[in-house]
């Protein structure tokens, strides 16, 4: 059903996913933006991470990509991140946006549809 006159499968998602390092993670938002994957990522640097990975508490700095998309682009934006991470198991979470700005909601459409500015 649509929503703010938007069709379902435009609806903004808030995606993240970490990185091992800076460098990757410069590389995969550059990469998903140039590709309209993504209209916007934030990069936070410094993260740290304690999670169970094959049966040991991990610890590690990363850095967390937030990336701003929609539904209709999160397929191919998650087969881009599990392509370009170094993660054997990247993060991959969508978080739907219940509301924003429909101005900025309208320029992140834009932004991830082919042939548009």
């Amino acid at each position: 059903m649509p929503r703010n006159g938007r069709s379902v499968s435009s609806r903004a998602l808030v995606v993240l996913t970490t990185c091992a390092t800076p460098d990757e993670a410069k590389r995969l938002a550059a990469a998903l933006v140039e590709r309209r994957l993504a209209a916007c990522v934030n990069t936070l640097g410094g993260v740290s991470s304690t999670y169970r990975w094959q049966g040991a508490v991990q610890q590690e700095q990363e850095s967390l990509l937030v990336i701003k998309t929609t539904e209709e682009r999160f397929a191919a934006l998650e087969q881009a991140i599990r392509e370009l991470s170094s993660y054997e198991l990247p993060e991959v979470l969508a978080i739907p946006v219940q509301t924003g700005s429909a101005r900025y909601l309208d320029w992140l459409s834009a932004a991830v549809t082919d042939g548009e500015e």
